[in-house]
This record gives structure tokens, C-alpha cells and sequence, in this order.
């Protein structure tokens, strides 16, 4: 397999951009794709203040910015992404929207492109069933905010080669993460253990045993957590949360992961968080 150098990004929101910002500063030629141009011009606005800011805090110098907008390059067709080594969907989390981005990836790119999914919960192994190419499919799964955070889960499907994980081993390590190999399982390790958390605190806040800034606050202070789990799950997106939840559910089948009613209430009105300017907190 050569050498990853090239990378395609699927999806400008929360965690695309974010991938395609780190990809770029790494030294990765990068194609960020969204169909919805205005998603695409909102993501790309993000990586420029996300990199401004990175360099009023001397963390990345004025030409090393400069370099990364010009190794960054956008558009709206997943036919750009024809001669990438690697692309990472990041769309939204749901399977049936996967399965079909990573049809038309199938159709669209060179047989050596390796096809990665950001996926935070859907088996891998769903996702490679729809190409043609299973032993080049594989999990790498982002933390959110991706500039910031420094592990990726790395996620083997059924039939993906050691070359594969091999190569997306190192694409992560030279974008400055930490790979861990987790196995092909609902939510892997993350979100499996993360998710029940929030669903558990919003059980509490549904409840009245504290309020939202109170659970925060004893997760906080007494788990040494450096951000509640309402406030984390305002970050990630409640939308985003619920559909891991949903995943969680239908895969285990188990009960315990089932979402509680005021977190499909505040989806359902549109509270998803941070990116709505409304969450469980005010923004």
C-alpha cells in the first residue's frame, strides 16, 4: 500500500473540519467535501478562526498557518476526491447516510484509496459491506474538539487488512494523536462507557435531583472530570448523542442504554446544543 499523503474529508461540520484543520497542519494535502456549500463555506470559516486562534496563542506559528490554508482545498463533488490514500467520512450518524457515502467513495476512488469512517458508534463492518473494498475500510473515530483532543480510536472491521490499519495507524500518529485500537462493537470503547454518563445525568436533571449546573458541578469536583456531562453532551451535539444512544440500544438490545425522554423532548424541539445556541445551557 503507498503511502498516505493525500487525504479527502467527507462532511464540513463539528468533527470534518476539525479533521481536515489537523490533516492540514500535519503536512496532508486535504480535500474537504460537503454537498451543501454553505455547510462547506460555514466549515472552512471555522478552520481559518480555529487556526487564527492557534496562533494568537503560540501554538502554531504565521507561516505554518499560511501553509495549511494552502495545502487545503474544498469543493462540493465526491468525484474530487478521485486520488486521495485516504478518505474520512464525517457525516451525520445515521447508517443508512453512511452506507451511502461510502457506496459512492467505492464508485468514485482509486482502488488503493483507503476508506475511513468518524464514526463515534456504527459497526464498521455495516459501513465496509457497502463497497467493494471491505479489507480497505476502517474506524477512525475523532474526539470532539479535534484540534484539541489527542486520541483516535482506530477500529478493524471484519475484513480490514493489517495493511490498512497499519497505514491509518501512522496517518494518526503524524497528525499528532495517539491511535488506540479498539474492537468493532457499538459506541467501541468511548462512547460506550461515555454515553450512559450523559444519559444517566440527564435521567438525574429529568428527575429532580439536581439541577444541570449541580451535576456538572459534582462530576466535575468529585469525579476530577475537567467538563460535566451536560455541558459535554451540549458540546457534542444532543442529536448526536440521542442517535448514539439509539445505536447502543439496537445493537446491545439491552434496556439500560434506552435515551431518556427529556433528551428526544429537547431534540425533538430543536435544543441540540452549542451549534443551536441551545442545550442544556444557554448559548
Amino acid at each position: 500500500m503507498r503511502e498516505i499523503q493525500t487525504i479527502g474529508v467527507v462532511g464540513a461540520g463539528t468533527m470534518g473540519h476539525g479533521i481536515a484543520q489537523v490533516a492540514a497542519t500535519s503536512g496532508y494535502e486535504v480535500t474537504l467535501v460537503d454537498v451543501d456549500a454553505g455547510a462547506l463555506e460555514r466549515g472552512l470559516g471555522a478552520v481559518e478562526k480555529s487556526l487564527g486562534k492557534l496562533v494568537d496563542k503560540g501554538r502554531l506559528g504565521a507561516d505554518e498557518r499560511d501553509a495549511a490554508r494552502e495545502r487545503l482545498a474544498s469543493g462540493t463533488d465526491l468525484a474530487a476526491l478521485a486520488e486521495a490514500d485516504l478518505v474520512v467520512e464525517a457525516v451525520v450518524e445515521r447508517l443508512d447516510v453512511k452506507r451511502e457515502v461510502f457506496a459512492e467513495l467505492d464508485r468514485q476512488c482509486g482502488p488503493e484509496t483507503v476508506l475511513a469512517s468518524n464514526t463515534s458508534s456504527i459497526a464498521i463492518t455495516r459501513l465496509a459491506a457497502a463497497t467493494g473494498r471491505p479489507e480497505k475500510v476502517i474506524g477512525m473515530h475523532f474526539m470532539n474538539p479535534v484540534p484539541l483532543m489527542q486520541l483516535v480510536e482506530v477500529i478493524r472491521g471484519l475484513a480490514t487488512s493489517q495493511e490498512t490499519y497499519d497505514a491509518v495507524e501512522a496517518a494518526a500518529r503524524r497528525m499528532g494523536k495517539t491511535p488506540v485500537e479498539v474492537h468493532d462493537a457499538p459506541g467501541f470503547v468511548s462512547n460506550r462507557v461515555l454515553m450512559p454518563m450523559i444519559n444517566e445525568s440527564v435521567f438525574c436533571l429529568w428527575e429532580g435531583v439536581g439541577e444541570a449546573e449541580a451535576i456538572d458541578q459534582v462530576m466535575k469536583l468529585g469525579m476530577n472530570h475537567p467538563m460535566g456531562p451536560l455541558a459535554l453532551a451540549d458540546l457534542i451535539g444532543l442529536d448526536v448523542c440521542l442517535d448514539i444512544l439509539r445505536v447502543l440500544q439496537e445493537g446491545f438490545g439491552d434496556p439500560k442504554y434506552r435515551p431518556c425522554p427529556l433528551l428526544v423532548k429537547m431534540v425533538d424541539a430543536g435544543y441540540l446544543g452549542r451549534k443551536s445556541g441551545r442545550g442544556f445551557y444557554t448559548y
